[in-house]
């Protein structure tokens, strides 16, 4: 199955169909990157502008689910080839989005779900449960972002501080250019506090009723879970000690391994190692390591709990804590949550908490099924 991806970080800063690569790696991995192709002649753009125009069908396992690129720029006649230059993205999108003009009116806007990201990830971790989503609610198109240091993204080059408020404006950013309306975000982690900083900070362009996902993270203090569990901020200082290039990636997951690291996490991290040439003689991080522990301490320290506690009438904000989580919630914490839940009622917004069983940190691939029904009632109510 083919998509519309965006990397504002490429040499063209171009859209293009994405494609697998030939696979580089040792039987053991499966390559998760994609090229991401921009446009560098005449007929590039009118192919894009093709897409963008028809949504050309393609067909894959009996399903049909519809790609492309959609920005109303088109309508000022300014060249859909040309890209917000903020973050790299994909766009999902179902098989009966419909496009339109700005100006037209007589088609509705297209609802948008944003769905981001944790630490040391990429947009390419919401791949699989996108395209489910897209096929089960096929009216629904789906934004799946690189924040900043990460991913396509991390090439940008992004100023400082670098923190959940400052990457939480970088998303809305984006949707701004692309003129879309989201009314579903979701964010696992450290994205979960920015789906938090986002509705706080604007309004516009979010329209509401809003409905904000915040998938295994608290509003404030985070807190690591117990001995023989994984520590992000352990993880993220052994990853600066490493070269910047390394021969394979076996290399890397055997270093990981016995620094204590356990398999599953090993395994996800060399998921951000890229090919440095055709050779695949050596390869390089997708990230900005030193970013992103400024990310990481910024998601420890900030606290949204005022929000939180305050929300602005026609939000819902639901949490979500994984039966097996890697970070600790405190009954602080439960009892935190469960006080808004009444709070929100009464003045029109809405909290809610939600257990996913069978899960550990990682839910949407610990147990993606029980994570889609818990998500898809935000979908159903806002059905377009």
């Amino acid at each position: 199955m083919s998509a519309i991806s965006c990397s504002t970080a490429s040499s063209s800063g171009g859209c293009g169909l994405r494609s697998q690569p030939k696979t580089c790696a040792s039987p053991a991995f499966s390559s998760l990157n994609f090229t991401r192709t921009g446009p560098n002649s005449q007929s590039d753009r009118l192919s894009i502008h093709r897409l963008a125009l028809v949504h050309g069908n393609h067909k894959a396992r009996g399903t049909t689910i519809r790609m492309a690129l959609v920005d109303e720029r088109q309508s000022t006649g300014q060249n859909i080839a040309d890209p917000p230059r903020t973050l790299a993205y994909d766009l999902v999108q179902g098989a009966l989005v419909k496009w339109r003009w700005k100006e037209d009116k007589s088609v509705p806007d297209t609802p948008t779900a944003v769905l981001l990201h944790g630490i040391l990830g990429s947009g390419k971790n919401w791949g699989t449960f996108a395209r489910r989503l897209a096929h089960e609610f096929p009216t629904w198109q789906f934004l799946l972002v690189d924040l900043r240091c990460h991913g396509d993204s991390a090439s940008l080059k992004k100023r400082g501080p670098h923190s959940v408020a400052t990457t939480a404006s970088d998303v809305l950013k984006l949707v701004g250019q692309l003129r879309l309306t989201p009314r579903v975000l979701v964010g696992h982690s450290f994205g979960g506090k920015v789906v938090l900083s986002m509705v706080e900070q604007a309004a516009k362009p979010l329209p509401r009723p809003v409905r904000a996902w915040v998938l295994d993270a608290t509003p404030g203090k985070v807190r690591a879970g117990g001995d023989g569990e994984d520590h992000p901020r352990e993880l993220i200082s052994f990853l600066r000690t490493l070269p910047k290039v390394v021969p394979s990636k076996r290399e890397v997951l055997n270093a990981l391994i016995k620094e204590g690291f356990s398999n599953d996490v090993a395994q996800w991290v060399v998921t951000n190692l890229r090919p440095t040439g055709p050779s695949c003689s050596s390869f390089s991080w997708t990230f900005d390591l030193d970013g992103i522990s400024q990310l990481y301490q910024s998601y420890e320290d900030t606290n949204l709990w005022n929000f939180v506690e305050n929300l602005p009438r026609g939000v819902h904000v639901n949490f979500l804590k994984a039966e097996r989580s890697l970070h600790r919630w405190a009954l602080e914490d439960l009892q935190r949550i469960h006080s808004a839940e009444e709070i929100a009622s009464e003045e029109g917004g809405g909290v809610e908490m939600h257990v996913l069983e069978d899960a550990g940190h990682w839910v949407h691939t610990d147990n993606p099924d029980g994570l889609f029904r818990i998500l898809s009632s935000s979908f159903q109510v806002l059905r377009a």
